[in-house]
């Protein structure tokens, strides 16, 4: 996936400003995209010059003018392109793995440090896409909103984060045990 697909993923719904796209991004792109808000900017320019979004000035009062853009007719064909291929698997590339996979060799009260952070971060993460998912349901419960629901799409992706966020805290407390365990029973770690 390149990053125009989630650019104009994200314009589907409404006219936004580049601010407003990189906002986006942050609650919902991403927990499977990960854009910083300059690579954002230069690729709504991109896009824009390739006639897959439409941009327009909107003056404000008191405050600098601000440019919205749109997903044309073009990018909309672009996105049913990209949806139309096959999907490339993920491959997981994460430094704590790497940490994890020589405990044999390393400090185990450090790696223990170091999945405790991540343990934090996940259980942080999840809590934040479980608020998002709760909000865009509104007053519906889940199998309602999955059957009636408008924009199923940005759920699902975010339903998705949430769980990978669920998996990556259960296996930080996993590997926490074992190491400590080990530690306990004088094992090496």
């Amino acid at each position: 996936m390149a990053l125009r697909h989630a650019v104009l993923a994200a314009l589907l719904d409404e006219e936004l400003s580049g601010y407003q796209v990189t906002k986006a991004f942050a609650a919902g792109v991403a927990n499977f995209w990960h854009a910083l808000p300059q690579q954002v900017y230069a690729e709504l320019a991109r896009l824009e010059k390739e006639g897959l979004v439409a941009g327009c000035e909107v003056v404000q009062e008191g405050r600098p003018n601000k440019r919205l853009f749109r997903v044309t007719g073009e990018g909309l064909a672009e996105l049913e392109d990209f949806a139309s291929a096959a999907a490339k698997p993920a491959f997981l590339r994460e430094d704590l793995l790497v940490q994890v996979q020589a405990a044999d060799h390393l400090d185990t009260d450090v790696l223990i440090e170091r999945l405790t952070e991540r343990y934090a971060f996940a259980e942080a993460k999840a809590a934040l896409f479980e608020e998002l998912l709760r909000r865009m349901r509104g007053g519906l419960d889940e199998a309602e909103f999955l059957l009636r629901g408008a924009r199923v799409g940005p759920y699902l992706t975010c339903r998705r984060g949430r769980d990978f966020e669920r998996a990556n805290r259960d296996w930080c407390r996993e590997v926490m045990g074992v190491l400590r365990a080990r530690q306990a029973a004088g094992g090496e770690a």
